[in-house]
């Protein structure tokens, strides 16, 4: 069962070892990565999300249960996060809020859509664009906030306030494709009306690009990352990332929330993502952290396609058995 468990889901992982051996043997270019990486971010991801979302049923209304279940695991991992860098290794504010981030962000856009595709088709992806919906203005949001008043803690200053972080987020969301695609696709929901055909054909061929690209743009990036000391906070942080933070969100959906198995599946095969290249991201742009968020990264990408296996194969005996 595993090793079928594993044919579906190697293709996936084969295609990131695909792009990292791109980058790394140098057959194509640092610049041709962040070209690639630009365009799966800004013009195929987003073709088809607005794809799927205006051809998904979602009749049954805003998915709050679904959403409670995800951001439950968020908060668990986040804080114990925070919690084994700041208090297991003595670092400060930043270093603390760095390491909430890379044990909760999930990497749900480069990663989790191809996955859940290849696993559960059509269907499965309309749970994990519900999550998407919210999760990435969200956590974008709870990130600027956590640094900025983790920053100010560090200098032993008063927070800016609370408004004005937001403020700041809020903007930079604005101008983020997947935001903005997400807004046009329930606008366009709201019409009623159908795609003409031929907007429909170039929309789905654009579509079909971006679950190989994606993976193959993140295995080139994988190359930046790497592993860089401090292996230790990154493996901590990699465990609650992969192990945890799913089992919260299995747990939530499945006994809390009662979920539809399938979303409670989908849920926690998110949850069990590698972590979000965002966590390098703040990393670099607060000074602080980037040996621990690259190896989480390097790590949960690297034992995903085994990690991913068993949830995916535990999730199918528990709802088969349920």
């Amino acid at each position: 069962m595993l090793a079928q468990t594993l044919s579906v889901v190697a293709p996936v992982f084969l295609l990131i070892g695909i792009g990292y051996g791109l980058a790394k043997f140098k057959v194509l270019s640092v610049s041709i990565s962040e070209a690639l990486g630009h365009f799966v971010y800004v013009v195929a991801v987003p073709v088809l999300i607005f794809r799927t979302l205006i051809n998904s049923d979602l009749s049954g209304g805003l998915p709050l249960s679904l959403w409670a279940s995800y951001f439950l695991g968020i908060a668990v991992a986040w804080s114990l996060g925070a919690l084994v860098i700041r208090k297991g290794f003595g670092r400060d504010a930043r270093a603390g809020a760095i390491g909430g981030i890379s044990a909760a962000f999930a990497n749900l856009v480069l990663v989790g859509i191809p996955l859940i595709s290849a696993v559960y088709g059509q269907e499965g992806l309309v749970p994990i664009l519900l999550i998407i919906s919210v999760h990435l203005a969200t956590m974008t949001v709870l990130m600027a906030v956590a640094m900025e008043r983790a920053a100010a803690i560090d200098k032993g200053e008063k927070a800016p306030p609370l408004g004005k972080m937001i403020g700041g987020a809020a903007k930079s969301l604005v101008k983020n494709p997947i935001i903005v695609t997400i807004v046009l696709a329930f606008a366009w929901r709201q019409t009623g009306l159908e795609l003409p055909g031929l907007a429909s054909d170039v929309l789905n061929r654009i579509a079909s690009t971006a679950l190989p690209l994606a993976l193959l743009s993140l295995g080139m990036s994988l190359v930046q990352y790497g592993m860089r000391g401090n292996i230790l906070p990154g493996f901590l942080l990699g465990t609650i990332k992969i192990l945890v933070m799913p089992a919260v969100v299995f747990a939530a959906g499945a006994f809390v929330f009662q979920l539809p198995p399938l979303w409670t599946t989908v849920a926690t095969v998110c949850a069990g993502c590698p972590t979000g290249v965002n966590a390098y991201i703040f990393a670099n742009r607060y000074g602080t952290g980037h040996a621990m968020s690259a190896n989480a990264i390097t790590m949960t990408t690297l034992v995903a396609i085994l990690s991913t296996s068993l949830w995916i194969l535990a999730l199918d005996f528990w709802f088969k058995g349920a």
